[in-house]
């Protein structure tokens, strides 16, 4: 009998539907807007967030409706996944896609959806709804956090 948890002993290709919607952290931060230099290719985060995106819960304020106001919205999908160079460093279904495993604050691991929170991985606290912002001001808003964030604890732990 195989004692592992789902994330380590299934591909995303495996999940069931409630495996693969669990892998989300909460984090928010693949609801951030982001900029992406055409002849680059090269992506910039920034502190504005989806208007949908609740500040609080970082989660989606209409999850299954969310096409309906933002029809770019981007689904993760198993099949997607790779392919997605903006996902951060911390999100579960890249780690999953690696190969690698989960952090000890996301909450399949540590049991509580708080702990992405309180480690200060998430967006909580760090966002501008795009509905407050000029969109042709985008640029004054990159941010580089979200590709650094939890590497303080990574450096704590090493």
């Amino acid at each position: 009998m195989n004692d592992l948890p789902f994330w380590k002993s299934k591909t995303l290709a495996e999940m069931t539907a409630a495996e693969w919607e669990s892998l989300c952290d909460g984090c928010g931060l693949c609801c951030l807007n982001k900029i992406e230099e055409w002849d680059s290719g090269d992506i910039y985060f920034t502190s504005v967030s989806c208007k949908l995106l609740d500040g609080e819960s970082c989660r989606c304020s209409s999850y299954e409706n969310r096409w309906d106001f933002v029809p770019d919205c981007v689904q993760l999908t198993k099949e997607n996944v790779p392919d997605i160079a903006w996902l951060p460093p911390t999100c579960g279904y890249r780690l999953v896609d690696e190969g690698r495993d989960l952090y000890w604050w996301h909450p399949l691991v540590s049991g509580d959806p708080e702990t992405v929170h309180a480690a200060g991985i998430s967006a909580r606290g760090r966002t501008i709804n795009e509905n407050e912002i000029d969109i042709d001001d985008l640029e004054d808003y990159v941010v580089d956090w979200p590709l650094t964030v939890g590497e303080e604890k990574d450096e704590e732990e090493a």
